[in-house]
């Protein structure tokens, strides 16, 4: 049975380390563990003292030996630097007075290659007083440590990407959102975009049932967070009620199967920064059935967004005046053709006196004038009315559903504020010549626009009619 055993067996003799052990203690050593490192002479001289007996048929084919002498001859190379440390383990597990010791150590075979074992070995029965027959166990356990290396080395590799990826990463747990999703499906619903018409608070519970397990580095970069229990106690700082909308079409796309998913989401960092973010979900495989391991990678496009915006923002408004500008005039015009509310009233301005300050004192204080200009109009007029500059010193305001009476109201207002601007200005003062016209039923805006253009280019007559501002003079 020793000779045939599938594992590597040694009959060693443990006498002279008992020897050893007892010199030792008769000299006052307490701690063995502490004396042995002390100097790795001591745990040589401790090795000398061990006898191999015999070996099992496992053991030479184990070590490559031809036999027992061969393998004896050869101790050295089999029992390395690197086994010193695990044979300490050993040795003190008999010294503190167990008769069975065990540990996890490296040995090489004889040409040379690695072999991770795990030892045991038991001084047999009848031998506890003089430790002259203990039996070692030698099991090659290689295979399994080079694939726990591996694996070790996988899981670095994969923490590293995770904790140092330029994006927001976040793994989260929805196995409770499905467990509620299920619920629901049982209770005989089909349309999951009615039931949360008619239920907008579900969305809000399911929202609460995320368990948040991990996120990297770049996501308390990017939410501001000193550390991840911060980030996590504050989540409904970071997810507010701008979400709801967001989260709810994430749910009616796994409502319908789809456990992949890209959407643009805003949410806020702890200092109370908007940042616009595309997100990307991902129930990881395996994991299909409970959902218990998603990823969500959020990529910041603030940045994007606001040029977005800034470029929309340009194609609608003048950018001296920041007034809107005569595409967006036109475009609106139409849509009131077409939609109301009716009546409009249309307000035709000509800014007076823009030619003689660029003529005589630059184009700088004609564009402070078209500044000021931009200034007033854009407080005269709010939503759904607008006020746009059409042209070099001409501009218009549309105000739906007004009639002449409201819009005269609204010409009392400019002209108030124009004396107001005039008083914190210096310089040249600022002053309008303005046509008003409303829309009679059945009367087509263009018609509307003509009559306003011709009350304001009365008015602009007027103006430069009276002596002090006639501009032959």
């Amino acid at each position: 049975m020793f000779d045939l055993a599938p594992v590597s067996l040694w009959l060693e003799d443990y006498s002279g380390v008992k020897q050893l052990f007892d010199e030792w203690r008769s000299a006052g050593i307490v701690s063995l563990r502490e004396y042995l490192e002390e100097d790795i002479e001591r745990v040589r001289a401790c090795s000398r003292r061990i006898r191999v007996i015999k070996v099992n048929r496992r053991t030479l084919s184990l070590f490559e030996a031809d036999n027992l002498a061969h393998l004896v001859d050869n101790l050295d190379k089999i029992f390395r630097a690197d086994m010193f440390k695990s044979h300490i383990e050993e040795l003190v597990q008999l010294w503190d007075g167990n008769t069975e010791f065990g540990s996890n150590a490296v040995n090489y075979n004889l040409s040379g290659k690695r072999l991770d074992i795990q030892l045991k070995g038991t001084i047999l029965p009848g031998h506890e007083s003089r430790w002259d027959r203990v039996l070692v166990a030698i099991e090659d356990v290689t295979e399994r440590e080079t694939a726990r290396r591996e694996l070790a080395i996988s899981e670095t590799y994969s923490r590293g990407l995770f904790e140092h990826s330029p994006v927001s990463l976040w793994v989260e747990d929805f196995s409770a959102v499905k467990n509620l999703l299920d619920d629901v499906r049982r209770q005989g619903i089909s349309n999951f975009r009615t039931f949360t018409d008619v239920h907008p608070e579900f969305i809000a519970r399911c929202l609460s049932e995320i368990r948040v397990i991990d996120v990297n580095r770049h996501t308390l970069e990017l939410f501001a967070s000193p550390d991840k229990r911060t980030l996590l106690s504050n989540l409904g700082d970071v997810f507010r009620e701008e979400m709801l909308d967001h989260f709810r079409e994430q749910l009616i796309d796994l409502w319908n199967g789809k456990i992949f998913q890209q959407r643009e989401v805003v949410n806020y960092s702890l200092a109370g920064d908007e940042l616009h973010l595309h997100l990307q979900f991902s129930v990881l495989p395996g994991y299909e059935h409970d959902w218990s391991l998603v990823q969500v990678a959020l990529t910041d496009i603030t940045a994007r967004k606001r040029a977005e915006a800034y470029l929309e923002y340009l194609g609608k408004h003048d950018v001296l005046t920041k007034l809107y500008n005569r595409s967006f005039y036109v475009d609106e015009l139409n849509r009131l053709e077409r939609k109301g509310p009716f009546p409009v009233t249309v307000v035709m301005i000509d800014l007076n006196g823009l030619k003689m300050a660029n003529d005589q004192l630059g184009h700088a204080a004609g564009d402070a004038l078209l500044r000021r200009a931009g200034e007033v109009l854009s407080k005269a007029v709010d939503k759904p009315s607008c006020a746009a500059r059409i042209g070099g010193d001409e501009f218009a305001l549309l105000m739906p559903g007004t009639d002449e009476r409201d819009a005269k109201l609204v010409l009392e207002s400019i002209e108030n504020m124009l004396e107001v601007n005039n008083q914190f200005y210096t310089g040249l003062p600022l002053s309008f010549a303005m046509g008003l016209a409303t829309s009679e039923p059945g009367e087509r805006l263009e018609a509307v626009v003509r009559r306003a253009d011709l009350r304001m280019y009365e008015a602009k007559r007027a103006y430069y009619a009276s002596t002090e501002r006639d501009r032959r003079a």
